[in-house]
């Protein structure tokens, strides 16, 4: 493809390239957002004398955005008018790295000595070969005499025959032993040349598709100048991701193990980049909504609303039909420059490598230790066992962000789950998979309604439910039970409910009607609740 574009250049006319100065670029640094990326290159270029030139960047992505581009040049150049060009290029060459060098070097000494190897196998089977042909041709002996055969010439034939044949043999058989060696040593060769091309391909490549830079440069000297690009790309992403491990034993603690999972397809892969992750979302909403005046009218009872003149009412509708739409802006450089000082921003302290195509390559950041408070939760009118729950406090500085979980407890993978955004010093609970040593049921021995049913015209109805909790493993946990009775926002249902032993808390969590009892359980030891509730109210009402 690349010898037809350049016989595509030679008769085609063109700009003067012997006047522009061709560079290529490297990515030193980049910012990753939950969606998109700032991608920071380095171009480094010869200037041939003082004054303007024409520079010309020939590996940007091609989906490079022309408006977010931000150039930045080494004391003494000025740059002027810059764009990005996607046709008339000239042919640029693809150089290979040190490391591209060095596996392409191996690549083709594999490839010689898997001819040598071959050269080799076919030079042992040719031995194998003309010694079988020798014993075949003396095997194809008929035995016919000629008349002047003597005795003595007879014994001699035969002798010479069996001599032969032995030694076409045993030539043919050491030739078949060193055969093996010889295919043994070509299929070593083959399966070295397989993993040094695979290391050869697998080394970073330079985007096919891309677009070039044209910048307006001037020089202060001829030499060696640098310029900086800073420019925006859609197809990269990052979340964060989390291991929660849970343990009891010798007092109650938390491990937040945290790392972020960075996915980019951008058609280039950065190698040996400087890494930051940025929470700040500058493709999304930048400002606040807009509120518009909204009145209400009335119309005489009965009355249809078509045929409201609305022109005349000078309300909603003229306010909608008045009011600018207002454009999205390219949030990026804005919020790049004024979000990034009050935004939580991760940098990685190494150098990374992200090649294009991969998803989800999950880099560490840091361990945050909590001491939680566990407890079993259990809910006996829907599930049969408890579940384990730990409390804790965001004791870092930072907010844990929202990502997917693993849940570990006592080192077991126990599930899966997600975590909301939790602020430094907010506390929050996670829930780590049933525990079976705590058995629950919900009982209910009598169930009475009215003369018809609960939807009749009868005015009460009543339920009593018996929950039971039994601890079936070794150690004590700290129990929650929670039920619920029916709750009601009109006076004239009357709701009552008795509960032994006591409630400890009501409308958990602000929901009405939500009922709690905390207890310790000791091992071996069985709990019950009584839970009963009436409902009440008047003649000619129906219950929904």
């Amino acid at each position: 493809m690349r010898a037809v574009f350049a016989a595509l250049l030679a008769t085609t006319a063109l700009p003067a390239w012997a006047d522009t100065i061709l560079a290529t670029s490297t990515i030193t640094a980049v910012t990753v957002y939950p969606d998109g990326a700032r991608i920071t290159r380095e171009v480094s270029f010869t200037a041939p004398s003082a004054g303007p030139h024409d520079l010309l960047v020939t590996d940007l992505p091609a989906s490079t955005q022309p408006g977010l581009l931000r150039l930045q040049g080494d004391q003494g150049l000025v740059f002027g008018a810059f764009s990005l060009r996607a046709d008339r290029l000239p042919p640029r060459e693809d150089p290979l790295t040190p490391e591209q060098e060095a596996a392409k070097a191996e690549v083709e000494r594999l490839e010689a000595a898997e001819r040598d190897a071959f050269a080799a196998v076919e030079a042992v089977q040719a031995r194998v070969d003309a010694a079988n042909a020798r014993a075949t041709f003396l095997a194809s002996f008929t035995g016919a005499l000629p008349d002047t055969a003597t005795p003595e010439g007879l014994k001699a034939m035969a002798d010479m025959i069996e001599t032969e044949t032995r030694a076409a043999r045993e030539a043919a058989a050491l030739a078949r032993k060193n055969l093996w060696p010889a295919q043994q040593a070509l299929t070593r060769v083959q399966e070295d040349l397989a993993q040094a091309q695979a290391a050869l391909d697998a080394l970073p490549a330079r985007d096919a598709d891309y677009t070039a830079l044209s910048v307006a440069v001037e020089a202060a000297a001829a030499g060696e100048s640098r310029l900086t690009v800073t420019h925006y790309i859609e197809g990269a992403s990052w979340r964060p991701f989390y291991d929660l491990y849970l343990a009891r034993e010798g007092g109650a603690r938390l491990t937040i193990d945290r790392s972020v999972l960075v996915t980019q397809y951008t058609g280039e892969d950065w190698s040996g980049v400087d890494l930051t992750l940025s929470t700040s979302r500058p493709a999304e909403q930048a400002a606040p909504s807009t509120l518009w005046p909204e009145p209400r009218r009335i119309v005489p009872e009965g009355q249809d609303s078509e045929g409201y003149d609305s022109a005349k009412s000078g309300g909603y509708e003229d306010a909608m039909a008045a009011a600018p739409v207002a454009e999205a802006m390219p949030a990026p450089v804005v919020a790049a420059a004024g979000m990034e000082g009050d935004t939580v921003v991760y940098h990685y302290p190494r150098a990374v490598d992200v090649a294009s195509g991969v998803e989800d390559l999950r880099l560490s950041l840091d361990k945050i230790e909590a001491e939680p408070k566990v407890m079993a939760i259990a809910v006996p009118r829907w599930d049969r066992t408890a579940f384990v729950q730990a409390e804790f406090v965001n004791t870092s500085t930072e907010p844990l962000l929202p990502g997917e979980v693993l849940l570990f407890r006592e080192g077991v993978l126990v599930g899966g789950t997600s975590l909301g955004v939790v602020a430094p010093g907010a506390e929050t609970s996670i829930a780590f998979g049933a525990l079976e040593a705590i058995q629950v049921s919900r009982d209910m021995p009598r169930r009475e309604s009215g003369q018809s049913g609960f939807i009749s015209t009868s005015n009460e109805a009543s339920e009593v439910a018996v929950l039971k909790v039994e601890n079936l493993g070794a150690e004590v946990w700290p129990v929650r039970v929670i039920d619920q009775v029916p709750y009601s926002e009109q006076e004239d249902l009357e709701i009552t409910y008795t509960a032994k032993p006591a409630v400890t808390e009501k409308n958990v969590d602000g929901q009405r009607g939500i009922l709690a009892w905390d207890f310790d359980l000791p091992a071996g030891a069985k709990q019950e609740i009584s839970l009963s509730y009436s409902m009440r109210w008047p003649e000619g009402m129906v219950l929904q």
